[in-house]
């Protein structure tokens, strides 16, 4: 009954002094909603960033294949196609398999240049990375085919040239005339594939190689197993490729190594965001105890009246340090709020998928309520050792 009499007390009091309590009150909002927006904001950038890897699946590999640093392995053979398309044969959990080529040419369209780049692919390609197409994909029978898919982006370009739809024209790469046989839906950007589906051509990889000597094949993208031992399957395809480029240097890139990387950094970089989100709310403690410190002394006369009543220091200062955690709890609380609605905004301006994370309002929350009792704690003190004789005199 006494805790429940402080809390009405308390409150009481706090609205009283509507002034300095609303005073003490934005130092804990701010610091908390700091605390609560930079590590939500954090958390909504990560899943962003991990989006790519949801739909794509977390069971791929990305093997590139680059020329020594030794200028007298520059010259040295390239894989060739049915090399990398037989890369399967490397191991039993390589469950699919798609190399690319990246060529760069100058393109037009009906007299209008397009900057663009220039992909051959196989057939497995727009399955592995999930490629929606508006017509058909190339094939693997097309061969050495003068056929082409294009992503969204030059889609558009090429119908603010013309009112036609864009599958059946034609498209100028280099001195060779493509027809345009697919269109690619908007592509979800990723980090296991070298360019942009939205901003490339697509044509047969056969076709690319005999297009330009330098159009060489640099990458592949494997799909495994999904209880697939990755550091055996990374061996084994580096004994396969070794065969026949032992002087080429291998990178390998899988989802799951990435996303364990990222989900580390994102752990650094979350606690980091609360560090910096936390000197706010330390500031806005330190308003707290001020203010609460003011209050000290302008009720000297009360506290003097209490304790000569019969009213015990440690009432007197749990009533002080229950007006601190007040006014901390209801800055948490508003703090939440504010910080929580600055994230949504963030994500709704920077077109993120909006995602309710229980963590950071936890920490906010948990954290202003410490800076109110620490920082509530010595003006409590304070007021507990008055001496009721000093405290009416005054």
């Amino acid at each position: 009954m006494k805790f429940l009499h402080h809390v009405r007390e308390g409150f009481l009091h706090l609205r009283t002094t509507k002034l300095r309590s609303t005073l003490a009150l934005l130092g804990i909002l701010v610091g908390t909603a700091s605390v609560v927006a930079m590590v939500l904001g954090g958390q909504l950038a990560t899943n962003e960033a991990l989006k790519q890897f949801k739909v794509l699946g977390t069971d791929l590999l990305a093997v590139s294949v680059t020329n020594n640093d030794n200028a007298e392995h520059n010259n040295e053979m390239n894989l060739t196609f049915s090399q990398a398309i037989n890369i399967s044969k490397a191991s039993n959990d390589i469950v699919n398999s798609a190399a690319y080529t990246q060529l760069f040419s100058p393109m037009q369209f009906d007299g209008h240049e397009l900057n663009e780049t220039v992909l051959g692919v196989t057939e497995s390609f727009a399955e592995i990375i999930h490629v929606d197409v508006v017509g058909r994909f190339i094939s693997d029978l097309d061969g050495y085919a003068f056929f082409c898919v294009i992503g969204n982006d030059v889609n558009e370009k090429i119908q603010s040239y013309t009112l036609k739809s864009a599958i059946g024209q034609q498209i100028q790469i280099g001195k060779n005339i493509f027809t345009i046989i697919g269109v690619a839906k908007p592509w979800q950007e990723s980090s296991f594939v070298y360019a942009n589906i939205d901003h490339v051509v697509m044509i047969p990889i056969q076709t690319s190689m005999v297009l330009s000597q330098y159009s060489t094949i640099n990458n592949i993208i494997i799909r495994l197993k999904p209880d697939a031992n990755i550091a055996l399957v990374e061996d084994k395809i580096s004994q396969y490729i070794r065969q026949f480029v032992p002087n080429k240097n291998l990178f390998f890139r899988s989802a799951k190594e990435l996303i364990a990387r990222m989900a580390k950094q994102s752990q650094i970089f979350t606690i980091f965001l609360g560090l910096i989100g936390s000197i706010s709310l330390i500031v806005g403690g330190i308003g707290v105890m001020n203010i609460m410190l003011v209050s000290v002394v302008l009720r000297r006369r009360e506290i003097g009246i209490r304790l000569s009543v019969g009213a015990k220091p440690r009432d007197i200062q749990l009533l002080f340090l229950l007006e601190a955690v007040i006014l901390s709890v209801f800055g948490g609380i508003l703090g939440i709020i504010i910080g929580v609605t600055i994230a949504y905004i963030m994500a709704k301006m920077w077109h993120w998928e909006f995602m309710f994370f229980l963590l950071p309002p936890v920490i906010g929350f948990s954290v202003s309520v410490a800076v109110g009792i620490f920082f509530g704690f010595y003006p409590a003190y304070h007021a507990s050792e008055l001496d009721p004789i000093e405290a009416l005199r005054t």
